[in-house]
């Protein structure tokens, strides 16, 4: 049994991790910026990255660092710096303040590309700094995560819903189911897999998914035939400056945005992914897309 300090634990795979911690036997101290109903096995420590009082609290008595909290949309570069470079430094120095040898991070494919946009350059900076801590760390480069409770991929079952689904401009992509992931990192966490390992996962399908053949599964989770058209990389670009000048601050597709989605191949490396031994998914993507609907459905989020 291990006592895990996890950030990012109110979120969505981070809500799946702490379940799989608990189920596993450990121990579970999670920063939170709201109270938090209490939960046999876990401990909620109010704070958040840029408090590092908090983050010292959080690290007393852990045996690893589990870091799943980061920024996947800002509306500038400054965004991106303070949720996924400074949040990860701040945590990196209060493990090592603490004593806490062994260290998760989970970063994103996007970390392969920092050239492409200001998340995937964020998200290359911080593992930079976790490869330079000098701690014991591993780090998780999922694909796209869905599953019950998951928000990001909610418009895409609204649109097979529909029978329509506009997609990126022609590519592959992995996607990783989230209780999958979430074992994953809870047995990295527990002491499982070798020291300085990146490993990028998905749910076993060779050379993942092109969109259409996911548009597709998709339609069969909902029951319904789909029609899936391709987004030209310039309508996407212009989607999002609509949408910066209609939400401002608060847009969903940012240019950024466009850009990352507009990437060609977001599949998981071959010589990337952990070792059969180690871990490998267990839920097949059509039977997993199949219960997520169900699941909006019975929390009414899909009709």
């Amino acid at each position: 049994m291990s006592v895990i300090a996890m950030t990012g634990g109110t979120g969505f795979v981070g809500g799946a991790s702490i379940d799989a911690a608990l189920a596993s036997g450990h121990q579970v101290r999670a920063l939170t910026r709201r109270p938090q109903p209490e939960r046999e096995g876990v401990i909620w420590v109010p704070g958040a990255l840029d408090d590092p009082e908090s983050l010292s609290e959080l690290c007393i008595g852990a045996d690893c660092v589990l870091h799943i909290a980061g920024v996947v949309n800002a509306p500038d570069r400054a965004g991106f710096i303070a949720g996924n470079i400074t949040g990860t430094e701040n945590m990196l120095a209060a493990a090592k303040a603490a004593g806490v040898a062994r260290f998760i991070h989970v970063s994103s494919l996007a970390a392969r590309e920092p050239g492409l946009s200001n998340y995937c350059w964020s998200k290359a900076e911080a593992e930079a700094r976790v490869v330079a801590s000098g701690l014991d760390w591993q780090m998780v480069r999922p694909p796209a995560v869905y599953g019950p409770g998951d928000t990001e991929m909610l418009d895409l079952f609204r649109m097979a819903v529909r029978g329509v689904v506009m997609l990126p401009p022609g590519g592959r992509m992995s996607v990783v189911h989230v209780a999958d992931l979430a074992a994953l990192l809870v047995r990295l966490a527990g002491g499982a897999g070798d020291a300085n390992a990146i490993h990028e996962v998905d749910d076993g399908a060779p050379r993942g998914w092109s969109h259409k053949d996911f548009a597709d599964a998709l339609g069969d989770a909902v029951g319904r035939k789909v029609r899936a058209f391709s987004t030209p990389k310039l309508a996407l670009h212009l989607a999002a400056q609509g949408d910066r000048l209609l939400r401002g601050k608060a847009a969903k597709l940012t240019p950024d945005r466009a850009r990352y989605i507009a990437h060609s191949d977001w599949t998981a490396h071959p010589d990337r992914k952990p070792p059969s031994q180690l871990w490998s998914a267990e839920i097949p993507t059509r039977q997993g897309l199949a219960d997520t609907a169900r699941w909006y459905r019975a929390q009414g989020w899909l009709k």
